[in-house]
């Protein structure tokens, strides 16, 4: 169920782009706007960001104590600027994006700023770059792993498999095994870029859609696949080792989609 919050008092965080072509939609009724307004404000600010899915009308229709045909309209009206997108069988999604510059998480100085990356990136682009950027981390790791790097991943491998429902340790001892991994590439490129991708994944609202996705059961799944990981990155098994990084990205991808908010 989502918050019941509706944050009627709040200010637009942007203006909706509907606001700027009011010749487009003269029969629409003002409820129907002020509603897709709302929902618009909530994917700026990104309570609800690019590439996730919206509630269902049912749970939008209970949050904005409206009837579902006002919150159906609402979307549609939403699709019409390009805001959301229908998927028969699915659901609604968001298609909205930040500009480029706030997308590219950099500030006035032109300096990365990770608290606005972590804002504006959505779990879907995120699964992106883990899929290009991990598999090609454990191939090199499979390679240049050193025997001190790969002590050092067993220890922390016998930490995790320790854990049986501390999902806020889990989370974060999982970092530390993938940045170890990371590190036994030994390219200070690689894991400057993958450093990144950590301090993002460090963010507050990061980390409690992860904390939400490790029940005990995903615990128990997570330390079989690490597992597998670790044997083959042991065994110099580049193929394997590969495989097992993808097959662990293609578990948790679908898990962080829907744990967002």
């Amino acid at each position: 169920m989502i918050e019941t919050s509706l944050r009627a008092m709040e200010g637009p965080v942007e203006t909706p782009p509907w606001e700027r072509d009011l010749s487009s939609h003269p029969m629409v009724k003002q409820r129907v706007k002020r509603i897709a307004t709302q929902i618009f404000n909530r994917m700026v600010s990104g309570e609800y960001s690019f590439g996730t899915r919206i509630p269902a009308e049912r749970e939008l229709a209970d949050a904005f104590a409206e009837s579902r045909t006002t919150i159906r309209q609402a979307l549609d009206f939403l699709e019409t600027f390009g805001a959301v997108a229908r998927r028969a069988g699915s659901g609604t999604f968001v298609a909205y994006r930040a500009d480029p510059a706030k997308r590219a998480g950099t500030d006035a100085s032109g300096y990365l700023n990770i608290s606005l990356i972590a804002e504006t990136i959505s779990p879907f682009e995120m699964n992106v770059a883990e899929s290009i950027l991990e598999p090609e981390i454990v191939r090199l790791a499979t390679i240049y792993m050193s025997v001190r790097d790969l002590t050092k991943l067993g220890q922390q491998l016998t930490q995790l498999e320790a854990i049986v429902t501390d999902a806020a340790e889990f989370a974060d001892l999982e970092k530390q095994f993938m940045m170890t991994i990371c590190e036994g590439t030994h390219n200070s490129l690689i894991v400057t870029m993958y450093r990144i991708m950590h301090e993002v994944r460090r963010q507050p609202q990061w980390c409690a859609n992860k904390k939400r996705t490790l029940t005990p059961l995903r615990i128990r799944e997570a330390q079989k696949a690490l597992r597998s990981l670790f044997t083959a990155l042991e065994r110099r098994d580049v193929d394997t080792a590969v495989e097992c990084m993808r097959l662990y990205i293609s578990s948790t991808q679908e898990d962080m989609i829907y744990a967002s908010p």
